[in-house]
């Protein structure tokens, strides 16, 4: 009933035909390797072990979950073989530095196998996605020594990674934590503390797992410019590089959770455990922004999976399940009713799951792109600018896809009626699983406040002009295209509301120090909104040149459906921007008591 079957078409015709990745691999001598005969292989195989061996694992995950005794936490039956199946199949480091033993694969690439192994399970893929992620920060910072040591075991999946950044009484705000740490001599310090809501950070799929710690010396400045981050095993190794003690790091518990409950959310307690420094002094979370941007968009690919599976889940039902008749007369009259397909509200919900997933699916890989190109680029130019759209698309892409991952499961839930709430079905363990992905990793709300404050305002709207100039490049190539000229005005429209809405937002934001955080949701949402369209716009383009086919056919169709029945949610969303931070910040206290 809720089985997963990655939607290789979809994927392959966004990344060869509206990308047209081979060719940008192509020009870059670092992915000129990657050719199309290799990514049919990995996507297809990829597809296999997802569908096959992950995707069995949700519902017991689901319903064992991750179990703590005495400091140990166990993972639910079938977790350690298909971890293990995962790791021996190199899946783990797929993107990882070939220097050390990863396969050097372009993002575009990895995140396509990534949503499939969220659709998969969330639980599992949160433990290989955090491995990647410090090997990310490890490999981007730490000292060669580091690097030979840790890296290649953790592309291999022998040893596993967490990042330990929140403490009890500091959330977002980092620049409060308390966790010391003390130099030893030799290069090592002694770090003590405590965090909490550590993914991973204990388990029984690895024999080692490598903490990310943010730390502070005795003698480190104040707030956030005071902060280090240390590499902390959780067994110490010897002269050999070999397992040796355990470290001083103890899991005290697991969180009982809404959502993701396989997933092993710990309270990490450091007590005077060894680690050593990764990159400079007081600059770690500048470090540990190069973990948490990536799983930034990891937890918005988690948003997608997730959708992806409650979509397929209802597109299946909607097919079979016999309600009613049609409103124009019977269209099955030997059955007792027709298939709920017939009704208008089914339509809806099932096509805006669809729109808002192959969509987001599409903004993954335009961010992937731009990640490609900050990494492989052979022009410093060229990868400067991809740097700049990534930070411009990456709290974008967390929040949105997460949002619409989760609008998209309670509408998948929806098109079931009471069996959506029916816990064998798994529509109503998608909407727990996406749920976690608005909230962690940095709240949406955060995500907006740093796409508004730090990314617009700060740049005085500079950073947004790459995503400009890709509309404007299109339209270009598209003006002179009769058949797309129901995308083109639209699209200029929704393109000129978004450049009114930041110039409203700059302007604001010199006189009003509200006013960033006031208008910021709204303006990630409408930001994200543009994008779909822009992405609709360039699928449809490709689609319209290949008549014939149902499933072309079917992406033109889409196309017509966001434009006419989703995006003018940009407009409420420009709307609420102007309206600045009055609404908000003039009411009084007194509406907030209890």
């Amino acid at each position: 009933m809720s089985d997963y079957f990655p939607p290789l078409r979809h994927m392959q015709f966004l990344l060869n035909d509206v990308f047209e990745a081979p060719e940008l691999w192509a020009a870059m001598p670092a992915t000129q390797e990657v050719g199309p005969e290799l990514v049919s292989a990995i996507l297809e195989e990829g597809a296999k072990i997802t569908s096959a061996l992950i995707a069995p694992l949700s519902r017991i995950g689901d319903e064992e979950g991750a179990r703590f005794d005495n400091g140990k936490v166990t993972t639910p039956e079938g977790f350690v073989d298909a971890y293990k199946k995962l790791a021996e199949g190199g899946w783990i480091g797929l993107g990882g530095n070939p220097e050390f033993g990863g396969q050097g694969l372009p993002k575009m690439l990895t995140v396509l196998f990534e949503e499939m192994l969220y659709a998969a399970d969330s639980s599992f893929t949160l433990y290989p996605a955090l491995t990647s992620g410090a090997a990310l920060a490890i490999n981007a910072h730490a000292s060669e020594s580091l690097k030979k040591t840790y890296l290649p075991r953790l592309y291999k999946g022998e040893w596993a990674g967490a990042m330990c950044l929140t403490e009890p009484h500091a959330g977002t705000d980092l620049g409060i934590i308390k966790t010391r740490a003390v130099p030893k001599g030799e290069g090592s310090y002694a770090i003590t503390g405590t965090k909490i809501f550590i993914t991973g950070g204990e388990h029984d799929l690895t024999k080692n797992i490598i903490h990310l710690v943010l730390a502070k010396l005795p003698d480190a400045p104040e707030g956030p410019k005071g902060i280090s981050l240390f590499l902390v095993p959780k067994i110490r190794l010897d002269e050999q590089g070999q397992l040796a003690k355990p470290n001083a790091v103890v899991c005290g518990a697991i969180e009982h959770k809404m959502g993701i409950k396989a997933s092993a959310t710990c309270v990490m307690h450091f007590e005077e455990a060894e680690g050593y420094l990764i990159g400079e002094l007081n600059q770690g979370l500048a470090c540990m922004f190069t973990m948490m941007n990536y799983e930034r968009l990891s937890i918005g690919l988690q948003g997608l999976g997730c959708a992806q599976r409650s979509l397929h889940t209802a597109m299946v039902y909607a097919h079979e399940r016999l309600q009613s008749r049609a409103a124009k007369g019977a269209v099955n009259p030997d059955q007792p009713a027709d298939p709920i397909l017939v009704h208008p509200d089914v339509r809806r919900m099932l096509l805006t799951q669809r729109a808002y997933t192959e969509a987001g699916r599409a903004f993954a890989l335009y961010t992937a792109e731009a990640l490609d190109k900050a990494h492989f680029h052979p022009d410093d130019s060229e990868r400067g600018k991809a740097a700049d759209k990534v930070a411009l698309l990456t709290p974008i892409a967390k929040a949105f896809l997460t949002d619409k991952g989760f609008d998209s499961c309670v509408l998948g839930q929806q098109v079931l009626g009471g069996h959506g709430y029916i816990r064998e079905w798994g529509q109503e363990q998608r909407v727990r699983d996406a749920r976690i992905a608005q909230i962690y990793e940095g709240t949406n709300g955060i995500q907006a406040l740093d796409l508004a404050r730090r990314k617009i305002v700060g740049s005085k709207g500079k950073l947004a002009e790459s995503f400009y100039e890709d509309v404007e490049a299109l339209l270009e190539r598209l003006d002179s295209r009769k058949e797309m000229a129901e995308f083109v005005q639209p699209l200029k429209e929704a393109l000129q509301s978004l450049r009114e809405s930041t110039a409203d937002l700059l302007a604001q934001a010199q006189s009003n120090p509200d006013a960033a955080g006031a208008a910021s949701c709204d303006y990630l949402h409408l930001f994200g909104h543009v994008i779909y369209a822009y992405l609709w716009v360039r699928i449809a383009s490709v689609a319209c040149t290949r008549p014939g086919s149902a499933f072309y056919a079917a992406q033109v169709d889409m196309a017509r459906y966001y434009f006419a029945r989703l995006l003018p949610m940009a407009s409420y969303h420009a709307r609420a921007v102007k309206t600045g931070a009055q609404p908000l910040m003039a009411v009084d206290s007194a509406c907030f008591e209890v």
